[in-house]
């Protein structure tokens, strides 16, 4: 290794690979925020290889981001565990991608798969994400996660039987994500939600439709997920009547899929992103904590190689 300023090369080989970089770093965590701290600090590391050495940037760099992310969800488990309330992964909004343009990639960032992901364990997740979404080789993993090839394979085939079951139990939709469709329910969701007309709502809704809000203890959101159309439609009348100001919303994409943001006087209180089953909404994931709102506004882009 050599030590001193990253140079140009370092830094175009990375810029380069970047978008691919945040979307492991991304997957693993569920948070913008922390991967952008694992971008930079792997990039620092990456500033002192020996390029010489390197046969291969982005499976060197792959490895070196997951390891990183990894790490970082390691650390951050007991916080996860200590949190007020549903944890939810962090929204982003997307640079200008169609979402349709890779339905692998789309899926992978939606947040119905984040949430799922969030049932593995760390090393579950980091496999499952590096080999189901990106498509390394064992042995590549194997360099990230620090354990042999074989129990990588072994750790990839739980973690996918477990993603299967999840999917299976909470009906999670296995087809392609119609993005302008589930737009168009979104919107009219909108539209009835407005119009206060409870049954109207529950209509749009899937029986067992579920409301998980995140608050992490600073603002107020329910401290347990609301489910059934009846309860969930009674939930989302309520709230929007008892708006203690002026109440905005603004259609958005958020994770590949159709998100609200709501303001109250112009300030952003939330976004909440809604999953779209055979034309019914079977979930909204209502993201309040501020902290996770923070970096809403910076648009990202994803890839998968």
């Amino acid at each position: 290794m050599t030590s001193g300023a990253p140079g140009t090369e370092h830094a175009e080989r990375f810029t380069l690979l970047r978008p691919l970089l945040f979307t492991i770093a991304y997957e693993i965590l569920g948070s913008a925020t922390e991967s952008d701290d694992v971008l930079q600090d792997s990039y620092l590391r990456w500033a002192a290889v020996d390029l010489s050495v390197v046969h291969d940037s982005k499976s060197y760099l792959a490895q070196l981001v997951a390891r990183q992310a990894l790490n970082a969800l390691r650390a951050g488990a007991r916080r996860r565990e200590e949190y007020v309330g549903p944890w939810l992964p962090e929204p982003i909004q997307l640079d200008g991608q169609d979402p349709s343009a890779d339905v692998v990639l789309a899926e992978s960032v939606s947040m119905a798969m984040l949430v799922l992901l969030e049932t593995l364990s760390p090393d579950e997740r980091a496999v499952f994400v590096l080999r189901e979404v990106f498509g390394f080789e064992y042995s590549e993993i194997a360099g990230a996660v620090g354990k042999p090839a074989p129990t990588v394979r072994q750790v990839a085939h739980r973690a996918r039987e477990h993603i299967r079951a999840r999917r299976k139990r909470v009906g999670t939709s296995t087809a392609p994500m119609d993005t302008q469709r589930n737009a168009q329910i979104t919107a009219q969701f909108l539209a009835t939600a407005a119009s206060g007309d409870v049954e109207a709502l529950m209509a749009m809704l899937a029986p067992d439709a579920t409301w998980t809000a995140d608050g992490g203890g600073k603002v107020t959101a329910a401290r347990r997920p609301v489910v059934g159309a009846a309860k969930v439609a009674g939930a989302i009348v309520g709230l929007m009547r008892k708006a203690p100001g002026t109440l905005r919303v603004e259609a958005v994409v958020c994770n590949s899929a159709p998100a609200v943001l709501f303001y109250l006087d112009n300030r952003l209180e939330g976004v909440i992103t809604v999953d779209v089953v055979d034309d019914k909404i079977t979930n909204f994931y209502a993201v309040r904590n501020p902290d996770k709102l923070a970096a809403l506004t910076t648009a990202r882009e994803i890839s998968r190689g």
